[in-house]
């Protein structure tokens, strides 16, 4: 059964606390919708969810099975793996037309490749630079080239 206070609180990006809210900012975190698609069809250890995750960090794995459990999305067996909850299950479901338009959209002509997912895998670490802020950016853009004694 979900908590209570995981609905009542307020949750990143809104002070409203509304339910929407708190859904979105749970299913927005790092790995929450990965670990769900991933048990729609069975249930999987920890380590098979792991591995199924892109070798996710395992803190972060755990965080985020904790966080699935105390809303009541998932579960754990008694043999150790996890697994849907009916309401789990009537969430993946309300995502199943949302996968069939990205299918979709992945097929028609797009300006951008990197939006369809073409030009990294899944779980695939950003490319260098991909996360150095713009400052910085313009910082190293300004340094001047090492004369060619020095490189």
């Amino acid at each position: 059964m979900p908590e209570q206070g995981l609905r009542r609180r307020g949750v990143r990006g809104s002070r409203s606390g509304r339910p929407i809210m708190a859904l979105l900012d749970l299913l927005g975190r790092r790995w929450t919708l990965r670990i769900m698609w991933e048990l729609r069809e069975k249930s999987l250890t920890s380590r098979a969810l792991r591995a199924a995750c892109d070798e996710a960090s395992p803190t972060v794995l755990q965080a985020r099975l904790s966080e699935l459990r105390k809303a009541g999305f998932i579960a754990l067996g008694e043999a150790g793996g996890y697994s849907l909850t009916p309401l789990g299950r009537e969430l993946c479901e309300t995502f199943l037309p949302l996968h069939r338009f990205a299918e979709r959209w992945r097929t028609l002509s797009s300006p951008s490749p990197r939006l369809r997912g073409e030009d990294r895998g899944e779980g695939e670490p950003p490319r260098v630079g991909a996360l150095e802020s713009p400052l910085a950016r313009r910082a190293r853009a300004r340094r001047p080239l090492p004369a060619r004694g020095e490189r």
